[in-house]
């Protein structure tokens, strides 16, 4: 929902109106219902709407509250924002819309920084205080809204999405060697504080930073996840999977009815998405909206999972769409994918949602998604193999042996001699480590899933489904990363969660709901086999990428492993099956298409 740029300056000078009016621009695709601006003295605020609560003028954006001296541009949904209200309301305060935007601004007044505890929900927001001078920008604990910013003596900018950002100047456009890691190690993934860019930045989930009129900055994180049993043990099994269904059921409901708009499921015939439009039946529900999207077939792997979409569809008496879509309509809009990335993400997934919601939007502004349900409770096949490891090793080696893309050594070996040379120790190992060491986990496997939960998910696959439903005006919601679903699975013991090969609470609760031929069928993922397996129209799209003039002159790569690749389009596969040269040609894709 909606995209939100601004600027604050530190030098005396105005906020720079055409600066704004081009991030505004670039962000069109996240709220193309409506747009404003607004200004006071330093300090200038963007905002595109997407209209999904409160479709009045009422709701409109910058909003201002001119008595709390509170202004505000928001992205996301505050799913107890009505409850929020009630209680503001007790307090007095009195509202002029029935946005959840507004509540926003009464609840920061009313508790300060202290108001993020208690909001659920996606969001990422910027309020001006003109009390106190001073910016404030928060982001979910999840990240699953995106904020980026950039800073200098003179000025400080920010935007939803890292294109908008260059769009309003000054930025190099320059490489962060780091970044790169992260990129080629993590399967696209460039966690907070990063980015691809070396002077941009983007802000930690589960954080707010507050920037005062002169320059000065705080940042502080507002919750942490804990993945820790009770000190009394866990209660039967019944209990742990009652617990989880009450918090799904709850999740479920929140996300359905924070919406003046009709609200849809993206289905794509696996437990999650599945399991989501169960409950909205259980629940009532009386026109379920489905969709579901399938590519051509490869000889090695199928392009749709139809069979089991259509299962559930049926089953449920669902209102249902699907979608078979052409290599040739793939191919045809890649650049358009690329140039809808905030940063270059790498999975062939990008594609299927970029026009899956395509479609969607048409009918719908707003869908359920099943993203975060594998990270939560356990369902990739790597964690058990990175668990079966040896004890005696580092934790970080543990997860690399299994998780990362390439080694250090092998991502060297991808770059050329000048950017070999930017890169002079491992930074992704020790980055991973750190993020398993942190307080708060019972075993290893608590930290293992706590780390991909809150850290690796949120630039794959979270910002994936962000971008590319966004870059159509649809907004996606994903119940499964609620706040206290996530916290109650949390608590569960790892190996309970792990159970029957992943999400067996899960599980447990669909065989009340769903056929079981979508639960007990092997795990499947959304196939774009056309990506993976490069032949006929995709190699020589990869082959033009790769070989074209803006390449060569921009020197990123080392030509000869390139030349070695390209002759063996199907013989470098990460651990995780991505193929790695789909990886060089999708950074380079998304460089021409930003003009970087």
């Amino acid at each position: 929902m909606c995209g939100l740029c601004g600027e604050l300056r530190f030098d005396g000078v105005a906020p720079d109106r055409g600066a704004l009016d081009r991030m505004c621009a670039a962000l069109v695709a996240r709220g193309p219902d409506d747009g404003g601006s607004w200004r006071e003295g330093a300090v200038a605020l963007g905002h595109q709407r997407l209209s999904i609560i409160d479709l009045t003028a009422q709701a409109r954006q910058p909003m201002r509250d001119e008595a709390l001296g509170l202004t505000l541009v928001f992205n996301g949904t505050i799913y107890n924002y009505l409850s929020l209200r009630a209680e503001l309301l007790e307090r007095g305060y009195v509202f002029f819309s029935e946005s959840d935007s507004e509540v926003i601004l009464k609840a920061y007044h009313a508790w300060g920084l202290e108001a993020l505890s208690r909001l659920d929900g996606m969001f990422a927001f910027a309020l001006w205080d003109s009390n106190a001078r001073r910016l404030v920008l928060a982001r979910d604990r999840f990240g699953i809204k995106p904020l980026y910013f950039s800073q200098d003596a003179r000025r400080f900018r920010f935007a939803s999405s890292l294109p908008a950002l260059l769009a309003g100047g000054g930025l190099s456009g320059a490489l962060d060697s780091t970044a790169l890691q992260f990129q080629f190690t993590l399967h696209g993934s460039v966690p907070a504080p990063w980015t691809i860019l070396r002077d941009a930045r983007k802000l930690l989930p589960a954080s707010v930073l507050v920037i005062e009129e002169n320059g000065r900055a705080r940042e502080q994180v507002y919750w942490r996840l804990d993945a820790r049993r009770p000190e009394e043990g866990e209660p039967e099994e019944e209990e742990r999977i009652a617990a989880v269904r009450k918090a799904l059921d709850a999740a479920v409901r929140s996300h359905r009815a924070a919406a003046d708009v009709p609200v849809g499921v993206l289905l794509s015939g696996g437990l999650d998405s599945s399991l989501l439009v169960a409950l909205l039946a259980a629940q009532g529900e009386r026109e379920i909206r489905t969709f579901s999207i399938g590519f051509a077939d490869q000889p090695e792997e199928s392009g749709n999972e139809f069979l089991y979409s259509d299962l559930v569809a049926r089953h449920f008496g669902a209102r249902h769409r699907r979608y078979l879509m052409s290599d040739r309509d793939l191919l045809e809009h890649l650049p358009q994918v690329f140039s809808a990335m905030s940063e270059p993400m790498f999975s062939q997934d990008n594609v299927a949602f970029y026009l899956l919601a395509r479609e969607v939007r048409q009918e719908v502004k707003v869908a359920l998604s099943g993203q975060g349900a594998d990270e939560v409770f356990g369902g990739y096949y790597w964690y058990p193999r990175i668990l079966a490891e040896d004890e005696r090793l580092p934790m970080a080696e543990r997860v690399a042996r299994h998780y990362f893309d390439r080694s250090y050594a092998d991502y060297l070996d991808l770059f050329s001699a000048e950017f070999r040379a930017q890169s002079q120790r491992d930074m992704v190992t020790p980055f991973i480590q750190k993020g398993l060491e942190a307080p708060g986990a019972d075993t290893f496997a608590d930290q293992v899933l706590r780390l991909d939960a809150t850290t690796l998910i949120v630039d794959d696959p979270v910002k994936r489904i962000d971008n590319m439903t966004m870059a159509h005006g649809l907004e996606a919601r994903v119940p499964f990363l609620d706040r206290t679903l996530v916290e109650t699975a949390m608590r569960l013991d790892p190996l309970f969660r792990l159970r029957e090969n992943g999400k067996y609470p899960l599980k447990k609760i669909a065989r009340a709901l769903l056929p079981a031929g979508i639960i007990d069928r092997p795990k499947g993922y959304f196939p774009t086999p056309v990506l993976k397996y490069l032949r006929g129209g995709a190699l020589e799209y990869v082959r033009d990428l790769l070989e074209s003039s803006a390449c060569r002159a921009r020197g990123l790569y080392n030509r000869e492993k390139m030349a070695r690749m390209l002759s063996a389009p199907m013989s470098d596969f990460t651990p995780l099956e991505g193929n790695s040269l789909w990886h060089l040609a999708a950074l380079e894709g998304w460089l021409e298409a930003h003009d970087l």
